[in-house]
Parts: structure tokens; sequence; C-alpha cells
């Protein structure tokens, strides 16, 4: 097992030296939007939820388990200015092979005026993009996890067509008590295949990110620490009208301005089984979206949810801007057990 757990890391620990770019000026932005309820309410971003939550694996495609097998998760989220997007996934565990899903992520930006270079109304066009995702797991032991996922890309932006590929690999971990968990994942690792009007290729939003969760043994509380882009330390951005150190990313409050926009905190209240409330923290998107004069809620965000036997559903809201929030539904649904349910 040790020589396993070596290869991982080493595997894990070059590739930052190939990928540098963080978000802003990459293509396919919409594979970072986060779907779940939950995972929406932690403060955008978990790689390390132990459980049987179908929605964690586009997080963390290691956390796909045999706990999932026959489970159905559809997400919907409310976005702004008409934009929805969502994402459907479907499990199936079979003992020897392994763990597999597969689902579908749309983006829809909704429909446009089109008009010619003099501006006359000549009638509208729409705007979307697709990604669908092949999952895979496997346990290397009763603690260690690892899987893949693969993402062929459509995007579709008036006449316009570009397709690529990405692919995430994860690694996960947890005690023989389930109590305390960890995770580590490489995203959006791939290509630009065509591009949309013969343009250079453009680089995929590539990602690292790895994170922590540990439950209360005799309290109902869970804590998780996210820390995202690994692959690079200086988040900030460079403002030539402004002097601020804290903007500007240099001396001391730089670095812990730079640290700290690699956290999202998130945190669980489960008093029962059934039931729980989550709130979340992300540091990052409180800096890059706040208004000075009124900073209000961005970047938190808050939801809960209702278990049951054969549905769970779950309901997160993050905080962005004054302008607005987003809304994120999400349920789960155990097929097998409402097919017999049904039967019955």
């Amino acid at each position: 097992m040790a020589k396993r757990v070596v290869i991982i890391l080493l595997f894990f620990s070059l590739l930052p030296s190939l990928f540098s770019q963080t978000g802003g000026d990459n293509i396919y932005e919409f594979l970072n939007l986060t779907h779940s309820g939950l995972i929406s309410s932690l403060g955008g971003s978990n790689v390390s939820l132990p459980g049987t939550n179908l929605n964690l694996v586009y997080h963390n495609p290691a956390l796909l388990n045999a706990g999932m097998n026959n489970n159905l998760a559809l997400n919907y989220v409310n976005y702004f200015a008409g934009i929805n997007y969502g994402l459907a996934l479907f499990a199936k565990s079979l003992p020897k092979a392994g763990n597999f899903a597969a689902g579908l992520t749309y983006l829809n930006y909704g429909s446009f005026t089109e008009a010619d270079a003099s501006g006359n109304i000549t009638g509208s066009f729409t705007a979307s993009e697709y990604a669908f995702s092949v999952f895979y797991s496997r346990a290397i032991d009763s603690m260690f996890a690892i899987g893949i996922i693969f993402k062929p890309i459509l995007s579709h932006l008036e006449k316009y067509t570009s397709f690529g590929v990405a692919f995430d690999l994860g690694a996960s971990w947890h005690n023989h008590n389930k109590l305390l968990s960890a995770g580590l994942v490489i995203k959006n690792a791939g290509c630009q295949i065509t591009t949309y009007a013969g343009e250079p290729r453009q680089k995929l939003p590539f990602e690292i990110q790895a994170g922590i969760s540990g439950r209360l043994e005799h309290a109902p509380f869970r804590f998780s620490l996210t820390l995202r882009h690994l692959e690079k330390f200086d988040l900030t951005y460079e403002y030539p009208e402004s002097s601020s150190t804290d903007e500007n990313g240099t001396g001391a409050s730089g670095f812990f301005e730079n640290f700290m926009r690699h956290i999202v905190i998130g945190t669980e209240l489960i008093p029962h089984k059934n039931f729980y409330f989550s709130a979340g923290y992300n540091y990052q998107r409180r800096r890059e979206l706040q208004i000075e004069s009124n900073v209000s809620a961005v970047g938190f965000s808050w939801g809960f949810g209702i278990n049951t036997s054969v549905l769970d559903i779950e309901f997160g809201r993050a905080n962005y801007h004054l302008a607005g929030s987003s809304n994120h539904i999400s349920l789960i649904i155990r097929t097998d057990l409402l097919y017999k349910r049904f039967l019955d």
C-alpha cells in the first residue's frame, strides 16, 4: 500500500509545474460551476466530504463508492440575468470492476437579440455549453481510494462551436471511524480540440484542490477546510490606480491576503441523520465581488437538507454580490428503493 500512495503523491506533485493559470483567462469556465445544494452552501468547493451523496463525486471522483449504487442526482441552479445550469448523474457499482457513474452538465445563457453592424434587429440567437462526464473510482484499501473523470466538452455560442476534452484525477482518505477525511484533486487537465473561429487554442481552467473534513464524535457538527488553486500562490490582481499593499499582494499583509484567498471554510449542523443545516465562507469570492461601501454578506453561503429513505432534498444559497445570489436545488433519488416502493 505504501508504494501505491507514494506513486499517487509523486504524480500529483509533478503536475503543478505543467500548468499555472487561474480563472479569468481560460476557456470552458463553466466546468468550475457548483451544482450541488450542499457544496454551494459550504462555500462552493469541497473535495473531502465522505458519505453516499452522489453530488460529491463531481468535485472529487475518488469519493464515488458502492453506497451510491443506483443513485440518481438531479441539480438545478437559478443563476443571474436569466442564466441557468444543471447537472444529472447516475451511479452504478460492480463488485469486482469498481464504481462507475455518468452525467451531463449544461449551462444555458438564454436568448440574445441579434443585430447587424448598423444596429438593425435581425432576430435572436442562443448560447449554451455542455460537458458529458464519465466517472470511475476504485478503493486501494479500506481507507484510500482513487478516481478519474473524463469530460468531453461542447460549447455553442451563436453560430460558433468549440470542442474540447478534460479530465479530473482524485484521491481520498478517511480514518477507520470516518470522523476524519481528506481529499486531493487535479481538475480540468486537458485541451481545446477545435476553436470557435480559427483563433489560437486557449487553456482550460486547470486547478489543484485539497481539503480536510472532520466530524465531532459526541457533537452534531462537521467542519471542512478546502484549499483552492494550489498550483499558484498569488491570486490577487494588480490595479494600476491602487497602491494598496493588500491588493498588490506585496509585503507581510500581501502574504496573508494571498493565503486567505485559497481558503474555503464550511460547517454543518447535523442534529439528526435526516436533517442538516450548513454554512460556508469563501474569502476570495468576498474580496473580488464586494463593494467597499456596503460589503453585506458577500462570500457567505448557507443551506439545509432533508434526507429520507428514497429521496434527499438539498437547498443552497450563495451570496455573490449585492445584485443577487444563486439558488441551488438538488434531488438525490435511490432508484432501486423507489422501484421497490412502487412494487409494494
